[in-house]
């Protein structure tokens, strides 16, 4: 039997359907939320419903905003020759945090996992191979000011920041920041060749370099507790004072 109120126990079913919120943390959540001031809990329902009606998706990088393009694709002094690939926009917040990358982002809200159904069509995987081919195939124009950005109707960008010596607009690098999975491997590997593929179609797209993010040891690991992938890695990967 159960004692407690519906409205209490639908609040704790709320919570449990979020990540990493057991029962018990759950039921904890939900009877501090019934002593505070009601006025707070107001606010706090107000603010979930905002997160919905509040917010929209980046139709160039798919990062989460307020109205768009986003604050990052619409700045005129980013590099948005070099577009860095990440999962979740959560990840875009902690590498803006670092303050040494200053090119733009796409964000594929994903990876590829076949054992939970995850395909390439379920993530936006085709939307940046569309954003290079676009870019890639657009001509600098002479009425364009400086590092002047601007989207047009078809979702085709013009800007001068990319224009190489016969004055075409393109990607110059592509840096894959994904964790270090078997589904990221998958993952770039597809992005990789689909991006190959449309070489015969825009100009000088073998020219696009692409990265990852090094692998090794982090600050204040310990050698003898690394695992072997992570020290052939950082070995892979060292270089010189």
């Amino acid at each position: 039997m159960n004692i407690l109120p519906s409205s209490i126990s639908r609040v704790i079913e709320s919570f449990e359907r979020l990540p990493g919120i057991g029962p018990k943390s759950a039921t904890r959540l939900a009877f501090y939320m019934l002593h505070m001031p009601k006025e707070d809990v107001d606010r706090f329902a107000d603010s979930l419903k905002n997160l919905k009606t509040g917010t929209v998706l980046c139709s160039i990088c798919k990062h989460v905003c307020e109205r768009e393009p986003c604050p990052i694709c619409s700045n005129p002094s980013r590099d948005h020759t070099t577009i860095c690939v990440v999962e979740q926009p959560t990840d875009v917040l902690a590498i803006e945090k670092t303050g040494i990358f200053h090119g733009v982002y796409h964000v594929l809200h994903g990876l590829i996992d076949p054992l939970n159904n995850i395909g390439p069509d379920e993530i936006y995987i085709a939307d940046l191979i569309k954003r290079i081919r676009n870019f890639g195939t657009y001509s600098s124009s002479p009425a364009l000011n400086g590092r002047e950005v601007q989207q047009e109707s078809n979702g085709k960008f013009s800007s001068d920041v990319a224009s190489d010596s016969n004055n075409t607009i393109g990607i110059k690098e592509i840096i894959f920041a994904l964790n270090s999975t078997m589904e990221s491997e998958a993952t770039i590997m597809y992005i990789m060749r689909e991006v190959k593929s449309q070489k015969s179609k825009v100009k000088n797209l073998e020219d696009i370099k692409m990265t990852r993010l090094a692998h090794g040891l982090p600050i204040g690991a310990d050698i003898e507790y690394a695992d072997e992938v992570t020290l052939k890695r950082a070995m892979e990967g060292r270089r010189e004072y």
